[in-house]
């Protein structure tokens, strides 16, 4: 159960994000593109959304202050997709809150690729081979209505459909080739800069050059 980045495609890197073996094959799921063509509507009211000078007021809003080496550098400020995906999105706001009694508070961002996403939020602490979702184990894929389009992208790693627990990913560059196999529930609305420079304290292994943890997380 941990991230590994793999090459698809010929002659390009292409990176899968979840909690499998390293060096697993990254399987594409055919029902993930038929769920989403059940979703027409839904994708309709997203595309509205996401282009709408409003949509910063829609969604929750929650944060994170990372700490390098024990020093924090700055806060990150989410908006989640509560009406799009309000399960997964109450998963996440909660895993801020610690309203349940356990969350992001102290877990690390185990794995950092430059030009691809910062992973955390294993609150076992078990290296990226853990964590655990308010509904238990694991949930479902909410949906995939919501692409991989940009920088800034909340996103659910996961070990396979329907394996969401409370591992996230944050995109640093478009990822299209992780539509259809892990859900987006959010993004970045302040604090890019934090991201970028996180992202600069990763390596190709996805091992960060020095320990980044959620010092602090919170709703706002």
């Amino acid at each position: 159960m941990f991230t590994s980045v793999h090459r698809v495609f010929a002659g390009r890197y292409k990176n899968s994000v979840g909690e499998i073996p390293l060096g697993s094959t990254l399987f594409h799921y055919k029902d993930g593109f038929i769920r989403y063509s059940t979703m027409f509507k839904r994708s309709l009211i997203q595309q509205t959304r996401l282009f709408s000078s409003t949509r910063s007021q829609l969604g929750s809003k929650v944060f994170f202050d990372p700490a390098v080496n024990g020093q924090k550098v700055g806060r990150i400020e989410f908006e989640l997709y509560d009406d799009i995906v309000p399960k997964t999105a109450t998963n996440f706001k909660a895993l801020c809150t610690h309203e349940k009694g356990f969350g992001y508070r102290g877990v690390p961002f185990h794995r950092i690729i430059p030009q691809f996403m910062l992973q955390g939020g294993d609150t076992d602490l078990a290296g990226g081979f853990g964590g655990r979702s308010i509904y238990g184990a694991k949930f479902a894929d909410e949906n995939f209505a919501i692409k991989h389009t940009k920088p800034g992208l909340l996103s659910m790693a996961n070990a396979g459909p329907n394996n969401n627990g409370s591992q996230f990913f944050i995109t640093t560059v478009p990822c299209p080739w992780l539509d259809g196999h892990h859900v987006v529930f959010g993004e970045v609305t302040k604090g890019m800069d934090i991201v970028k420079q996180l992202e600069a304290l990763g390596t190709m292994s996805g091992r960060p050059k020095a320990q980044i943890v959620i010092e602090d997380s919170g709703e706002l």
